[in-house]
């Protein structure tokens, strides 16, 4: 089955073009939806769940009419959106309940599925609290929550990690690679960040004014480079100078260096250069390719890493 079909798809806003005559097949997994702010992904996401309609073209989202068969995609799809949009009086386990409830769920499965859906997200403890002091984080995790109570096949996450510190995103990507991963949930998200989907998404849709700039699978865009790079365990100078007088040229970044690999002879030479001057070998291999430097080079706007 294929999880989102679009043909043309299009939708204008008086004289601005939101989304523009974009045609994509995306397949189940992890997938992400990747573009500047302004980009046109929240419109997507809207237009998917049959929210906005298109002004011209037609898409399908798990086999469903976006135009004329939104409520049954809504059944079947969690969003989680990007504003905050908590009540500040009342606790998680009120709102995940009423959640529940609003998509159908009896009462007694309501506040089952809520406490174990608190639980995944790693709330539980704190589920009675009112949502009003609760951190950014929490409130990110309660939105998540929401998405996911109703047990849906897909969940669409509108930049989940915004206003999280380096911590709260890691916790928030691992959250995601679980959905994914663990409970057969595909996952549509979006981001600015093109480092964050590359860690967790299994494709990638990248869009730029709304129009489909590059739809790949996050492996195929991080390909391994003729680059090596090799980590010691010291200062990499006298290395870098070895390296170099052996008619070696390379680039340090920190405790490692990045050497152009024209021969898999090379590897003996850092090997033996290493061994010789006394530096502990923590790794060598050959880098691959970030998203940000393909993009960076396919036309398209700006995409922070």
């Amino acid at each position: 089955m294929t999880l989102i079909s679009t043909r043309a798809l299009t939708k204008r806003f008086g004289a601005v073009t939101a989304v523009d005559d974009l045609t994509v097949d995306v397949a189940p997994g992890v997938v992400g939806l990747v573009g500047a702010n302004g980009a046109g992904k929240s419109t997507l996401l809207k237009m998917l769940l049959g929210l906005v309609p298109a002004t011209s073209g037609s898409a399908r989202l798990l086999d469903l009419d976006i135009a004329t068969e939104g409520t049954a995609i809504r059944e079947r799809v969690g969003y989680m959106p990007e504003h905050d949009c908590l009540p500040p009086d009342v606790t998680a386990t009120e709102f995940i309940v009423h959640m529940a409830r609003m998509s159908g769920l009896p009462t007694t499965a309501a506040r089952e599925r809520s406490a174990d859906t608190l639980r995944h997200v790693g709330l539980y403890e704190e589920r009675y609290r009112p949502m009003g002091g609760y951190s950014t984080g929490m409130r990110q995790r309660v939105k998540l929550a929401q998405a996911l109570v109703h047990d849906p096949d897909l969940v669409m996450l509108d930049e989940p990690t915004n206003g999280l510190d380096p911590a709260g995103r890691d916790d928030m990507l691992g959250l995601i690679r679980r959905i994914g991963a663990e409970f057969g949930i595909s996952v549509l998200v979006t981001s600015h960040l093109l480092g964050e989907l590359e860690r967790v998404c299994d494709s990638v849709v990248v869009v730029d004014g709304g129009r489909l700039l590059r739809h790949s699978s996050t492996v195929a865009m991080t390909t391994e480079t003729t680059a090596l790079l090799v980590e010691v365990d010291g200062d990499v100078t006298p290395l870098a100078a070895l390296l170099e007088q052996r008619g070696v040229p390379s680039r340090s970044h920190g405790r490692q260096l990045e050497v152009q690999l024209d021969d898999d002879a090379l590897l003996d030479l850092i090997r033996d250069a290493v061994a010789g001057l006394d530096l502990g070998l923590v790794r060598m291999e050959r880098r691959r390719h970030r998203m940000s430097e393909l993009f960076a080079t396919g036309g398209g706007s700006h995409v922070g890493t």
